[in-house]
């Protein structure tokens, strides 16, 4: 047929063998890191009700959970905690025998190969949701930035002397990172590196989140310390400001909503870099799929190889668990 090609693309797509060989994408069990909610609330596993098939968890069944997922080939979990009481400080966060605290000791005995990271937050400690101690600014309820970096440093140290391997600051406050580093350090756990929320946008996707880990703020929002989605030059500001300050990894959040933050920032930085696949999004999957609208594995398979293929190099999913059978 006159003008039909010579370079003809099909032919590399004909057999499925050939196709497998040369996909550049690759997902890998290893890469997965998936939330664990963590509750001193709850006597036994609790769904979500916005999120099927995710739960909130007492310490006994968290642990056996992430036992469960190192058999799958999952070789890392982030724990968030929901404590019995809250105050204005959000003083559990930093408390030695506080529920984040327990887990990663029963999970380092239960699965000693898991690697465990820690979220670095306040928000689910305070009892008005938010991610640090609140003052008065014109008017209106704002984070004490720097009364939150101290509470910060003591969340992250006291995560580290329980045994976690990764300290993932999440609040968002200006000099975060480093007040860490340097809390850490003088503690001597020079060696436990900081994986930093550095590029998390103030996003209608966390819902489903807040229901998870009691977190939503009861009066305002978070929209003066997490970064506007409008704002796209504050993107590298915020990451290299980050890793100025002593972060070793970068992450991103949301993910499949925001996939050419994460390619732009694989292409400007080298730090390796992380995308939270966020309850939204997760939900927005299991919405559709329950309506039969998709096919839930193959729309989660694409999905997070778009992540992937954008430049992220771990990606923080609560489907982990399901790709690790579906991969």
């Amino acid at each position: 047929m006159e003008g039909y090609p010579t370079r003809q693309m099909r032919r590399l797509r004909y057999n499925p063998t050939l196709r497998r060989m040369l996909a550049g994408v690759q997902l890998r069990r290893d890469e997965l890191i998936a939330p664990i909610f963590v509750s001193q609330v709850v006597q036994q596993r609790r769904e979500i009700s916005s999120m099927p098939g995710v739960y909130q968890r007492p310490l006994s069944d968290a642990a056996d959970h992430a036992a469960a997922l190192g058999q799958k080939g999952i070789r890392a979990v982030l724990l968030f905690g929901i404590p019995s009481k809250k105050d204005a400080s959000g003083s559990g966060a930093w408390d030695d025998e506080g529920i984040v605290q327990q887990a990663i000791r029963l999970i380092r005995q239960s699965c000693p190969e898991m690697l465990i990271i820690a979220d670095t937050c306040l928000c689910e400690y305070t009892e008005h949701g938010h991610c640090g101690p609140l003052v008065d600014f014109r008017g209106r309820a704002e984070v004490d930035n720097c009364a939150a970096l101290a509470a910060l440093a003591r969340t992250a140290v006291s995560q580290a002397r329980a045994g976690a391997d990764v300290i993932a600051p999440s609040a968002m406050m200006d000099g975060q990172v480093k007040t860490i580093r340097a809390a850490l350090d003088a503690a001597s756990f020079e060696r436990v590196p900081i994986l930093s929320y550095a590029v998390k946008f103030a996003s209608s996707l966390y819902g489903p989140f807040r229901e998870a880990a009691e977190s939503a703020p009861k009066r305002g929002d978070r929209r003066s310390y997490h970064m506007d989605p409008l704002s796209p030059r504050q993107i590298l500001a915020e990451a290299r400001a980050d890793l100025a300050e002593g972060a070793d990894l970068l992450m991103v959040k949301p993910a499949a909503c925001y996939l050419d933050v994460i390619s732009l920032l694989s292409g400007q930085t080298d730090a390796p870099l992380a995308a939270y696949h966020v309850s939204g999004e997760y939900a927005m999957i299991k919405l559709a799929a329950a309506a039969g609208a998709l096919s839930e594995p193959d729309a989660v398979l694409e999905i997070t190889s778009a992540i992937k293929r954008a430049g992220a190099d771990l990606i923080i999913t609560y489907y982990a668990e399901q790709l690790a059978e579906w991969i």
